[in-house]
């Protein structure tokens, strides 16, 4: 094995090391994971517990509202991981010294930034996973008809919505301020989604605000998917902006200590 294909191998081992840590610290303090992928699924037992959530409404094209809460869900699961769980852990790591500290060991801390979002990612994506076969099986929820429009729209809703949280993290100077900070951002981005007011019923001023945020273009794009086409572009468009701006501002900001 040539020096190069023995450090990559050793690069893999100690990410994939970095990964087991993380998940194991958050399955120690798992109050992130809990409300990140258990309150999303607990939201849609209740909702479709709800006799009228499972009735077709002609004002929402023959849909029913569980059909339509469960976009809304989805993005919730990834707001909350990335705008609430994501900053929190960092800025205690911050707090505590643990990133200045990894700055001297062989091992980047820019590998703990990828192992943690490896772990939120992948919790999100178990979470939605749960939540289509759930909501499907028990309550007859309409599934994406467009698979490739499902996962091009999640991808960019993460994308989009974990530099926020890197943001949050680098500009936020104790992890108190960091989960102050996320959960403004979280409810006032759930409200986009259309938690509490779906966005097909807001009036059209409102609802041309919205669908220019992060939540409510990836709540109009993947209705797209659950009509059964393809996202359009103006929701992907807006996706993709709040990654690009995103990410160039953690990259600005983020501090290690």
């Amino acid at each position: 094995m040539s020096a190069l294909a023995t450090r990559s191998a050793v690069a893999r081992h100690a990410f994939a090391g970095l990964v087991r840590s993380e998940l194991r610290l958050n399955v120690r303090e798992p109050a992130g994971l809990v409300v990140g992928f258990g309150l999303p699924v607990v939201l849609l037992l209740v909702f479709g517990s709800i006799p009228k959530f499972l009735e077709p409404t002609p004002e929402l094209g023959g849909l029913t509202p569980l059909d339509l809460y469960g976009p809304i869900l989805m993005v919730f699961t990834l707001s909350m991981l990335a705008l609430n769980a994501l900053p929190m852990r960092l800025a205690t790591y911050r707090e505590l010294g643990f990133l200045r500290r990894l700055a001297v060991t062989p091992v980047p801390p820019t590998r703990l930034l990828a192992a943690q979002l490896t772990v939120y990612v992948g919790v999100a994506v178990a979470a939605i996973a749960v939540m289509l076969l759930l909501g499907y099986l028990r309550f007859g929820m309409r599934l994406p008809g467009s698979i490739p429009g499902l996962v091009v729209t999640v991808v960019l809703t993460g994308a989009a919505l974990f530099p926020i949280g890197l943001w949050v993290s680098a500009v936020a100077a104790t992890a108190k301020a960091a989960g102050a900070i996320g959960s403004v951002l979280f409810f006032v981005l759930a409200f986009c989604a259309g938690l509490w007011w779906p966005v097909p019923t807001m009036p059209e001023a409102l609802r041309a605000v919205v669908e220019r945020t992060p939540t409510g273009a990836a709540v109009q794009a993947l209705n797209d998917t659950v009509a059964g086409g393809f996202p359009s572009l103006a929701p992907l468009l807006v996706l993709v902006a709040y990654a690009v701006v995103f990410t160039s501002l953690a990259v600005r900001t983020f501090r290690w200590e």
